[in-house]
């Protein structure tokens, strides 16, 4: 079986703000993770002890260190074991006593991390890079028992707006989904303008005509534009779903404005939560639980081109987990 290409991404593993002074876990693509920080910043190991199989996680940092919670050995950030306390300080140290160290770094507030030594450049979220035209806040994390597919799914499906969430992002009487094309350019997705009447489109209970961007940046992260309903108003909400384990994916979501730059974001954070919580039971609820990349295992209209052609892109990716097929074909 080939290494999945998702081992090649950057997985948004926890807020910034959740990475205090302890080693953290973590689960990514069902690896167990220890995340900690040091006066170099943030490091990713494999959590689990090479003398025998402790979480590293349980342990502390001491000294710019990663301790082993059970026996008090030593590791550098390289993941060097650089003291073993049983031992004789003059006894030189095994040369196989390392941690298998994983690429982690800070951006946009999130700690990410990376299981392949040939990352892929890390997400590049231009709003986010904007403080003085664009206020951006971090949303979750969100647990979904589902896989990351289904859940990207949810996130790029136009059609379901105006049912799970009426009265707010759709309106059952204008439910009917304009034609729009899927362009693939430099690298990622794209959608024409789409236009959906929203009785109240980001909380402001401001309703009108929105039209929405879609854009799949990669299997696991995708990003909508809103423009409207005033008339110099971008709101940017960009989804990272971190596949933990088998059905279980942790969400964050980065959501920029242009507009009440000075307003609290409070009522912002509350309003995704509303959203995602109004998607949590639709989207544990489909079945099969694998996203089909068959196309011809579930009905398609044409207001599903953006999910086509996702699922077209996993199975050209070769993307095995949460999906149906693992079979790798070329563009």
């Amino acid at each position: 079986m080939l290494q999945d290409p998702l081992r090649n991404e950057w997985h948004a593993v926890l807020k910034s703000t959740e990475l205090n002074e302890e080693p953290v876990q973590c689960y990514v693509l069902g690896e167990r993770v220890a995340v900690f920080r040091t006066d170099s910043g943030v490091h990713a190991f494999r959590d689990l002890c090479i003398h025998r199989g402790a979480a590293l996680s349980l342990g502390k940092v001491k000294d710019n260190q990663l301790i082993c919670p059970y026996h008090a050995w030593e590791y550098n950030t390289q993941g060097t074991c650089v003291k073993i306390p049983a031992q004789p300080c003059t006894q030189a140290i095994p040369k196989k006593a390392k941690a298998e160290v994983y690429h982690c770094q800070e951006k946009y507030g999130l700690i990410w991390v990376c299981l392949s030594d040939e990352p892929k450049p890390i997400l590049n979220y231009p709003e986010g890079d904007q403080p003085e035209e664009y206020r951006t806040v971090i949303c979750g994390p969100y647990e979904i028992e589902a896989n990351a597919p289904r859940v990207v799914e949810n996130f790029l499906d136009i059609s379901h707006l105006m049912f799970v969430h009426e009265g707010l992002l759709g309106d059952e009487e204008h439910a009917e989904v304009s034609d729009y094309r899927v362009h693939f350019e430099d690298g990622r997705y794209i959608t024409d303008r789409i236009s959906i009447y929203q009785p109240n489109p980001d909380g402001r209970s401001i309703g009108g005509y929105t039209d929405y961007v879609y854009e799949i940046l990669s299997p696991k992260t995708a990003r909508l534009k809103k423009f409207g309903p005033g008339p110099n108003d971008v709101f940017s909400l960009l989804i990272e779903v971190l596949q933990e384990k088998d059905g279980k994916t942790k969400v964050y979501m980065l959501q920029s404005r242009n507009f009440q730059l000075e307003e609290p974001d409070e009522g912002y954070i509350e309003f995704q939560d509303l959203i995602i919580g109004q998607d949590l039971a639709i989207v544990e609820s489909q079945r099969p639980e694998l996203l089909p990349l068959d196309l011809q295992e579930e009905l398609h209209l044409k207001c599903d081109r953006l999910s086509i052609s996702y699922r077209r892109w996993l199975k050209e990716l070769g993307i095995e987990v949460g999906t149906t097929e693992n079979l790798q074909v070329q563009r």
